[in-house]
């Protein structure tokens, strides 16, 4: 039987992988640290929808610290996916040194227990924040990433930077894949959709930075589950973009959540922030190409599955902290 190791278990993202992952009839150890970057009740629902699994492990485990993670790796593992990180482009303007550690020092111990024992797969989650604001859209692969918006971008590509090295030093099988602003039940409640369906929901001033005509690249977590466990095949050193492919402007989203929601927003008009690029579009040719892989949700099905999640976890989601970072 195939055993993994996911860092970040009780994340978006990383749960959700987990869920396919011992779906499939694989073992999988995960750990995370639980830490309040945002509400833990989010991460405390995602981990219990995986708890008592006979195929799940679960160990508080901080990636930071190497000595905690070195016991894990003892037991072997087939491949390892990195979905530990701290995440948000607003929130490392705030607190770059976190973002450091985690994404950059998270991302170089894994490395190294891998190389120490013999971990034959590494998976990296990256972002498109990378691609920044002067890259032509859509988005591909080997545009230039040098030139990072935020901090949150900076420490990405520190981490990719460090899984080409391991990579060409020891020979590592790696796959890079790229999210475009991921989307779903039960999803970050710092990204835009989760705040605007509970502030439409709850009739709350709906926070729009700038005009409301960027556009986003919005990706349903099922579709990104499935392309990351689709990244685990041999691939030697590979980035690769996990994206819907039809950018969706913000306005046109608020728009939408209002006829699902059956409320009026009330909208209010903030500066546009700095570190926010105005458009991500990704070119899905590689995942499909390498992959197979394409999504299979478009906006309007991936958004009901939101609102109907939040519509049923509404007593403890509409006191989930939204406005924290603004």
């Amino acid at each position: 039987m195939t055993t993994y190791l996911v860092t970040g278990v009780a994340g978006f993202i990383a749960s959700k992988v987990c869920e396919f992952l011992l779906a499939d009839g694989h073992q999988v150890v995960g750990v995370d640290n639980l830490n309040d970057a945002y509400d833990v009740r989010l991460k405390e629902w995602r981990l219990k929808q995986l708890q008592g699994r006979p195929d799940f492990q679960f160990h508080a485990v901080d990636i930071c610290k190497q000595d905690q993670l070195r016991d894990l790796f003892s037991s072997g593992f087939q491949a390892v996916i990195n979905l530990a990180a701290r995440a948000g482009v607003r929130q490392s303007v705030e607190n770059p040194w976190v973002y450091i550690e985690t994404n950059i020092t998270g991302t170089l111990n894994l490395l190294e227990l891998c190389k120490e024992f013999e971990v034959k797969k590494f998976v990296l989650a990256s972002t498109s924040s990378l691609y920044g604001a002067k890259n032509p859209l859509p988005f591909r692969e080997d545009a230039d990433t040098n030139a990072p918006l935020s901090p949150y971008a900076a420490s990405k590509k520190g981490a990719e930077a460090l899984c080409h090295s391991y990579h060409y030093l020891y020979d590592m099988d790696i796959t890079v894949v790229r999210y475009f602003t991921v989307y779903g039940p039960a999803g970050r409640p710092d990204m835009s959709l989760f705040r605007f369906v509970q502030w439409i929901s709850e009739e709350q001033e709906v926070t729009v930075f700038g005009d409301g005509q960027q556009s986003r690249d919005f990706t349903y977590v099922d579709d990104i589950a499935r392309g990351t466990i689709k990244a685990l095949k041999p691939l030697g050193y590979e980035t690769i973009n996990l994206g819907s492919d039809e950018p969706v402007v913000l306005m046109d989203a608020i728009h939408l959540i209002e006829q699902m929601v059956g409320k009026k927003a009330s909208l209010d008009f903030q500066p546009r922030q700095p570190a926010d690029v105005m458009s991500t579009w990704a070119d899905i040719t590689k995942a499909a190409r390498l992959l197979e892989w394409k999504p299979e949700y478009d906006f309007k099905r991936g958004l009901e599955s939101l609102v109907h999640w939040y519509q049923a976890n509404r007593a403890w989601a509409k006191e989930v902290t939204t406005r924290t970072h603004e």
